[in-house]
């Protein structure tokens, strides 16, 4: 949510009809619809199309390239004015402008020329004050996401140019000392003694919890559409609790730790196609929250389609989890490739990863996986982990014993230059993973046993 005072927006209003270059607003009231083929019933998925909104360029309104302040009073004026116009696209021209967060409003579409380049401030204080997001599946206030939208509606980030973020402190907060460590199990236990969000302030002292590039919160419409993004303190894409989300021709460059491409969170209705991911971890990692936190909000992920997409570095092509605990269902990846050469920064792990473990509860469902090419694999085809706790295995104890039902799991044909395994699937003893096929899988060399199965019931490989 943008803070504005009264003022600024009666200003705004009043100039409307004087902003040099702006075109008469047409509103965000036209849509874009996908329909896409799914082996599940997916509803088509309807965004904001701004042909022929307003446009309002940050340098009509007094931006200047190097000089933040001026930017940041000029891109808050643009937001001001389309939202004011009922619908319209601020625009970046060409040149690169030194910017703060940037907070979307509904009907607004953030377009980066040809040439333009967002350089967003390494100075945490800027992402100040602290705004409703979430870190790794709990909700909590924290540093503005560099782009961020709450509650909005038809809002969008397109054209050709890139949004780049310095990371001059967040590599120095990559790195997860004590006190971050001590942050994190205080929001877990706040999350658990079902503290408001409003009391859950992580950035006070020292728990360092980095923003995401972006996050849009709890938003409807949303269309990312062209840009290239590089580097990021955090998740890179992230949408959270969302409903009609496309993101399409985006080229992510971020290779930090928890550099995932894109993380979609409880939400549905979602496109992801025609992207290339060059990440520090998983290029895209379906999410639905973590413990309390998700069995409060009860919202799951569903209905999410990856295709045409290219990753030349990144830990999975496709990650399910490990917080999941709202659920994961109707996941389609579809004629995707991995092409990393010898020199990629980031070894593949699994094609298909599904990770849980004994505290996530929720259910995963309905995961399918086709026509997907890659070169060689650290790990596997499919791999199955309901045991991946990392860090929090010695954080905090086992409180509440839930385990995750997996069922319906559905690979065919793909091909791998080389893998360590086929599939190497290990479920609960009292909760076997169930229904996987295999159809038509081809890997030039495995290492390891090809096949590995403990407690899976109703598995075919042919």
């Amino acid at each position: 949510m943008t803070i504005m005072d009264r003022r600024t927006i009666v200003q705004a209003t009043l100039l409307l009809p004087l902003l040099p270059g702006v075109a008469q607003a047409r509103g965000a009231g036209r849509y874009r619809t996908y329909h896409v083929d799914a082996p599940f019933p997916m509803p088509a998925v309807r965004v904001p199309d701004f042909t022929g909104a307003a446009r309002f360029s940050i340098a009509s309104l007094g931006a200047v390239p190097g000089d933040q302040a001026r930017t940041d009073a000029a891109m808050r004026q643009a937001i001001l004015a389309a939202r004011s116009a009922g619908g319209g696209t601020v625009l970046v021209p060409a040149g690169t402008w030194r910017t703060g967060p940037i907070h979307l409003e509904s009907n607004v579409n953030l377009h980066l020329e040809d040439g333009a380049t967002l350089l967003f401030s390494p100075n945490p204080r800027d992402y100040l004050p602290p705004v409703q997001t979430s870190w790794e599946g709990i909700e909590c206030l924290n540093y503005s996401p560099l782009i961020y939208a709450y509650g909005c509606e038809n809002i969008a980030i397109t054209g050709t140019g890139r949004l780049q973020a310095e990371l001059d402190v967040w590599r120095e907060w990559y790195r997860r000392p004590k006190a971050h460590m001590e942050g994190l199990v205080e929001l877990y236990q706040l999350a658990r003694a079902a503290s408001p969000v409003a009391q859950r302030d992580m950035t006070k002292g020292a728990a360092n919890l980095r923003p995401h590039f972006i996050q849009f919160n709890r938003c409807r419409h949303v269309l990312i559409e062209g840009v290239s993004i590089q580097n990021s303190p955090f998740w890179t894409i992230h949408p959270y609790l969302c409903r009609d989300v496309v993101i399409r021709q985006v080229r992510i460059t971020a290779d930090g730790h928890n550099n995932d491409g894109v993380d979609p969170e409880m939400s549905q209705n979602v496109l992801i196609e025609d992207c290339v991911f060059d990440q520090g971890d998983d290029a895209v990692s379906v999410k639905s929250g973590r413990e309390d936190d998700a069995w409060r909000l009860a919202t799951p992920s569903r209905n999410i389609v990856m295709r045409n997409c290219l990753v030349k570095n990144g830990h999975q092509l496709m990650a399910i989890g490990s917080e999941l605990s709202g659920g994961i269902e109707n996941v389609f990846v579809n004629h995707c490739r991995v092409e990393q050469d010898a020199g990629a920064k980031s070894a593949l792990n699994n094609l298909l990863f599904v990770k849980t473990n004994e505290r996530r509860g929720g259910y995963v469902r309905n995961i399918y996986l086709s026509n997907v090419s890659s070169s060689a694999i650290v790990g596997g085809v499919l791999s199955v982990d309901t045991d991946v706790l990392y860090q929090w295995r010695t954080l905090v104890p086992t409180y509440q014993r839930k385990l995750t039902p997996i069922e319906g799991l559905h690979i065919e044909n793909v091909t791998a230059a080389s893998a360590q395994f086929r599939a190497r699937i290990k479920g609960e003893t009292e909760l076997p993973v169930r229904n996987v096929t295999l159809r038509n899988i081809r890997v030039g060399t495995v290492a390891a046993e090809a096949v590995e199965t403990v407690n899976v019931q109703g598995f075919s490989d042919r």
